[in-house]
């Protein structure tokens, strides 16, 4: 077990506090710099505890960043962030999560950034410096598709810029195809565009899931999309599965699916791994070291 700061009020924790059996991340902890989420994504998770609002900094978060840096097993990744992005529209204001990169990297800190945010690239220089890898989620290339979906995050031609300028400034980079959702960009012309323009911008990882249905995320898309009611009603509501707290679409619509990203990943030449799936660890969904992209930190400081 990864020792964790003893504070009620601790910034970071051990990542999957449900221990789920589903995850096959290596120990790593979780970061969030602020609280909320003002991309809106239609199909996030996180809005089930904590409901949907925009992104507010934390509290003396540098104060307690650096405190609980004291108590971490540093030889384990830090993951920034997993369910508040860490570069929403507001970092443009505040700079919160460029501090803490500049407090992480000073002490040497392990890092992985998870974002839908093409602001990501103006800390090219920090991050280039430090133990960090950045994987950018893109979902689709179709703009009007992604405005509908992500309707307050960066357009994915931004996104894809932000990872050429991080592989130009020698940041290792990474890229999420998740989710892939049923009837709405799980087709191969959909997929080929986002592996075939991120692999352009020098990503050569890609990890990949389905799309998995709450009560509250199910709602959101359905109302934006009402020609699909029908459709995922049965796929999830009906066929489906409820496993920890999700409706899991059935296992052989999920595999079709993802086999679909990584026979275009395996075309490009790109590792691959599936997330909290549940499939057998074999190479036919896993190629790559690591599920979370975490491998793509480099081991030590660049000179």
């Amino acid at each position: 077990m990864l020792p964790q700061p003893p504070f009620r009020d601790a910034v970071l924790r051990p990542f999957d506090p449900w221990r789920s059996s589903l995850c096959t991340c290596p120990p790593k902890y979780s970061f969030q710099p602020y609280t909320g989420c003002s991309h809106g994504c239609l199909y996030c998770y996180a809005t089930s505890y904590i409901g949907r609002r925009a992104s507010t900094p934390k509290k003396r978060l540098l104060q307690r960043l650096v405190r609980d840096l004291s108590f971490i097993d540093l030889t384990r990744p830090i993951s920034m962030s997993n369910s508040s992005d860490p570069y929403p529209p507001e970092e443009q204001f505040y700079g919160l999560t460029r501090r803490c990169l500049e407090v992480l990297v000073e002490r040497g800190a392990r890092v992985l950034v998870v974002t839908k945010g093409s602001l990501v690239a103006r800390d090219a220089d920090l991050l280039s410096r430090g133990m960090c890898a950045v994987t950018v989620t893109i979902t689709t290339m179709d703009r009007e598709l992604a405005s509908k979906l992500e309707p307050r995050a960066p357009p994915p031609s931004d996104r894809v810029e932000a990872l050429r300028r991080l592989h130009e400034a020698g940041v290792p980079v990474g890229l999420r195809l998740d989710p892939v959702i049923p009837g709405l960009n799980d087709d191969r012309h959909s997929i080929r565009e986002v592996l075939e323009a991120a692999h352009s911008a020098g990503v050569r990882f890609v990890v990949t899931s389905s799309y998995k249905a709450r009560p509250d995320n199910l709602k959101r898309m359905i109302t934006a999309f009402p020609e699909m009611e029908r459709a995922w009603t049965e796929i999830y509501r009906v066929r489906g599965r409820w496993i920890h707290g999700y409706w899991y679409a059935p296992t052989e619509l999920r595999k079709r699916m993802l086999r679909t990203v990584i026979e275009e990943a395996r075309r490009l030449g790109m590792q691959y791994a599936v997330c909290r799936e549940g499939f057998e660890r074999t190479i036919e969904w896993y190629s790559a070291p690591t599920c979370d992209g975490t491998h793509l930190i480099p081991t030590k400081k660049r000179e």
